[in-house]
């Protein structure tokens, strides 16, 4: 997400490391360049502008800080502007599923958009977040088996859905549903309208009198955010005919540009309340304006990210694994785990956007040949052994080999790269062992044998790390510089 727009962004702020003051002249070039960048980005014209318009007001004769470079100080300015113009007013950010229940969500959008499925993951996101009840309720009529994909994924996810009766129209379904959350004790009933290919009044006049029957708290637009201004353009005409409340952008995880993501607010004047961030039903996250700067500014999003290590954090997998690490015993069941952890916290892909200078990091993975793809295969690999070579890897011989490769669907090579890698992690627990004594990494169970990285100012930490066998100067760098302290 926004890949496109941080690494232009981050050549624009690596041009005004060590200067001393910002001259008009430095920030003229500077935001000549973000605004090309943004418009690249596919950012609707009317926000670029009051965007640029806020960083050159803010930076001229901005004295910089002797603790940070002038790359640092613009890219605060940046954030700041960022985080303005997403910002909604207070309260129009979150969902509004507080009233007398059922609370009605009126779904909305064009056929393709993802609509459905992300119904079923908003559900799916308030009976596991919110513990709310939830009743699906497909109102379109029209395309063949739409009310009977909604009812499967109302079963993949757990989630009730109504009764499907053949003949009903959308006003009708609609009102059942109401009557059905009601006599059924559900706290919301989110009603998942009819879409089409293009905006027509059939399609309106549909959803003006299902939000005439039932009053919605919310009238959520999904869009689709690879189309871009079709996007912005969609949610403009909706809200003129319908008047929506928010937007949920979908397949935000393949769009390198994020221009949807960055104009709606701006253009429409309504808040992006959610973005589909995968397929996976749990895959939607809530629109968090400073996450999201930081994320498009390569400053990483690590709070999302320690959310996603808690909603995959397993208490009782985690002790174990401490106590394996105290004695030094890893083996490849473990390596596994982590692998299946990551995959639960959004892949590689996902864990790298979260981290700080994800950029430059992505590229040295890319260039490792490290990706989604080859984890599978690993994966693979390890559950094509049995547990005495999981447990003892150095039994794996040749013919070994040539049996997981045949086993996993892989190569004999690849069997080799995996147990090279694993050696290398059984080498660095070890390593980490010996230096952490008793200390363990913050929210980690005590114990765990790995240093206290919390507490270590930068000279202990560049020390920790190249006593690990790792070169501080390979560390991805942070657009504008490396923080105090680190030597570069």
């Amino acid at each position: 997400m926004f890949e496109g727009l941080s690494n232009r962004l981050e050549g624009v702020f690596n041009t005004l490391r060590g200067r001393g003051k910002l001259s008009e002249a430095d920030v003229s070039a500077a935001a000549r360049e973000i605004r090309i960048a943004l418009l690249e980005a596919d950012v609707a014209l009317p926000v670029a502008k009051d965007l640029i318009s806020k960083v050159k007001e803010r930076a001229v004769g901005e004295q910089v800080l002797s603790s940070v470079t002038p790359g640092q100080q613009v890219v605060k300015i940046v954030h700041d502007a960022l985080v303005e113009t997403l910002t909604p007013p207070e309260g129009e950010g979150a969902l509004k599923i507080s009233g007398n229940p059922p609370v009605p969500i009126l779904m909305v959008g064009l056929q393709g958009s993802g609509k459905t499925t992300t119904s079923a993951k908003i559900a799916l996101r308030l009976t596991n977040r919110d513990k709310k009840r939830v009743l699906l309720a497909s109102l379109d009529v029209h395309r063949p088996a739409a009310q009977e994909q909604l009812r499967v994924l109302g079963e993949q996810t757990g989630v009730d859905s109504l009764a499907i009766v053949a003949g009903e129209g959308a006003t009708a379904i609609a009102e059942r549903a109401m009557r059905e959350g009601r006599s059924g004790g559900y706290d919301v009933v989110i009603l998942d309208t009819a879409g089409r290919l293009t905006i027509d009044d059939v399609l309106m006049d549909e959803v003006v009198a299902v939000r005439d029957l039932v009053k919605p708290h919310e009238t959520l637009l999904v869009a689709d955010a690879m189309t871009g201004q079709d996007a912005v353009t969609t949610a403009t005409a909706f809200d003129e005919k319908v008047g929506i409340t928010g937007l949920v952008l979908t397949r935000v995880d393949g769009d390198s540009r994020g221009g949807a993501a960055l104009s709606m607010r701006g253009v429409t004047g309504k808040p992006v309340k959610l973005l589909g961030m995968g397929e996976k039903m749990d895959a939607l996250e809530a629109f968090q304006p400073e996450r999201i700067a930081g994320r498009i500014l390569g400053m990483g999003d690590v709070v999302s990210l320690v959310e996603k290590a808690a909603e995959a954090f397993d208490e009782n997998e985690a002790k174990k694994m401490a106590r394996k690490l105290k004695k030094g015993s890893f083996d490849l069941t473990d390596l596994r785990n982590q692998f299946q952890q990551m995959n639960k916290m959004g892949g590689i892909q996902g864990l790298m956007s979260m981290l700080p200078g994800a950029g430059q990091m992505k590229k040295q993975m890319t260039a490792a040949g490290m990706d989604e793809r080859k984890m599978k295969h690993q994966i693979a690999i390890i559950d094509s052994m049995t547990l005495q070579e999981r447990t003892f890897p150095n039994v794996i011989k040749a013919n070994r080999k040539k049996r997981i490769a045949a086993g996993s669907g892989t190569s004999v090579q690849q069997v080799n790269e995996l147990l090279k890698q694993f050696d290398k992690a059984s080498k660095m627990m070890k390593r980490m062992k010996k230096m952490g004594g008793k200390g363990g990494l913050p929210g980690m169970p005590g114990g765990a044998g790995m240093p206290d990285m919390g507490n270590m100012d930068p000279a202990e930490l560049q020390e920790m790390l190249t006593k690990s066998g790792l070169d501080p100067k390979s560390l991805p760098k942070m657009p504008g510089g490396l923080p105090p302290g680190f030597k570069n």
